[in-house]
C-alpha cells in the first residue's frame, strides 16, 4: 500500500512539473544566438583610451555594456543616452559634453542599445564637448 501511494506521489509531482514546464514564457526558452566576439575602445576627456573586449550572445552592444557596468544611462527619446562611460561623466547640460558612439570609425546612426553587435566589431564611445 505504502509503495502504491508513493508511486502515486511520484506520478503527481511529474505532472506538476510537466504542467508549469508548459506556462514558461517563450521568451525564456529561446535558443540564443551565436557567440560574437567585439571590443570597444573607450576614449577619455583626457584623450586617454582603453580597450575592452566582449564576447556575447546578445543582438545589441548597449546591453552588453550596461550588464558588464561600462557604461550607465538614462531612458530617452531616442534611446539609452549615456551618461558615464568607464567611471567617467558627461553632463550635457552642464558643460555640452556627451558620449558619442561610433561604429568602426563612422558616427553611429543609431542608439546604442539599437547598435546590432556583429563578429569582430569594433565600436568606440568618445567622450565630446559640444
Amino acid at each position: 500500500m505504502k509503495k502504491l501511494f508513493a508511486l502515486m506521489l511520484v506520478v503527481a509531482l511529474m505532472l506538476t512539473l510537466v504542467a508549469c514546464a508548459a506556462k514558461v514564457p517563450a521568451e525564456t526558452t529561446a535558443v540564443q544566438g551565436e557567440v560574437k566576439t567585439f571590443t570597444v575602445t573607450v576614449v577619455h576627456s583626457d584623450d586617454s583610451s582603453k580597450e575592452f573586449t566582449y564576447e556575447s550572445q546578445e543582438e545589441f552592444v548597449g546591453p552588453v555594456l550596461e550588464t558588464a557596468g561600462l557604461i550607465e544611462g538614462n531612458a530617452g527619446p531616442y534611446g539609452l543616452e549615456i551618461t558615464k562611460v568607464d567611471g567617467e561623466q558627461a553632463i550635457y547640460n552642464t558643460d555640452k559634453a556627451y558620449w558619442a558612439v561610433y561604429v568602426g570609425e563612422e558616427y553611429a546612426l543609431q542608439g546604442i542599445d539599437t547598435t546590432p553587435v556583429t563578429d569582430g566589431g569594433q565600436y568606440k564611445l568618445v567622450y565630446t564637448r559640444g
